[in-house]
């Protein structure tokens, strides 16, 4: 047998689903990548909670995308490990950091319903088994984002409510920690 024909014949993986999950590594290692360069700009600017709340958060997005790189490989197909580029590293306020955050999780949950439509549409139970748990855990990172931007709404910015919003996004970074556990 030719190489290509053995290759085909190893995997369960069809290509345009390889395609949708390397795009979603891809995804998860800029989400990586972006909150990162949110916290190193929150440390820099003395919200220490807010910075420990995405230092968290990028570590959590790097381990998303490296559990996709092993379904990839184990099912037969090729992980892509993305170039990662245009990430921004500086921003205007505490609050457009976490406007930025919900906004991007939404396109994420976008991205994860496409493929798990995607491994529906094609009988990839497999897939589509897999991809639940991203499910979940998007509905869980889109209601955290709410939360915390809530908190510039509710507490507001004026006088200590900055230094009060960071000392909230330390509890609830502590919250989501404790539930990850």
């Amino acid at each position: 047998m030719k190489t290509k024909e053995i290759v085909t014949l190893q995997r369960s993986l069809l290509v345009d689903t390889e395609k949708l999950l390397n795009k979603q590594v891809e995804m998860e290692g800029k989400s990586s990548a972006y909150y990162l360069s949110m916290a190193s700009w929150c440390h820099m600017m003395g919200y220490d909670n807010a910075a420990k709340y995405l230092y968290t958060h990028a570590d959590e997005e790097r381990m998303h995308m490296m559990k996709i790189f092993h379904y990839i490989n184990e099912a037969g197909g090729h992980a892509i490990q993305p170039e990662i580029t245009d990430i921004r590293h500086n921003f205007n306020s505490l609050r457009e950091i976490f406007e930025l955050i919900l906004e991007h999780e939404i396109k994420v949950t976008k991205a994860i319903n496409l493929i798990v439509d995607h491994a529906f549409g094609v009988k990839d139970f497999a897939t589509f088994s897999f991809m639940q748990w991203y499910v979940t855990e998007q509905r869980e990172e889109e209601t955290m984002s709410r939360r915390a931007l809530e908190l510039f709404d509710i507490i507001g910015e004026e006088g200590v409510g900055l230094w009060t919003i960071d000392q909230e996004l330390g509890k609830l970074h502590d919250a989501a920690t404790q539930v990850g556990e």
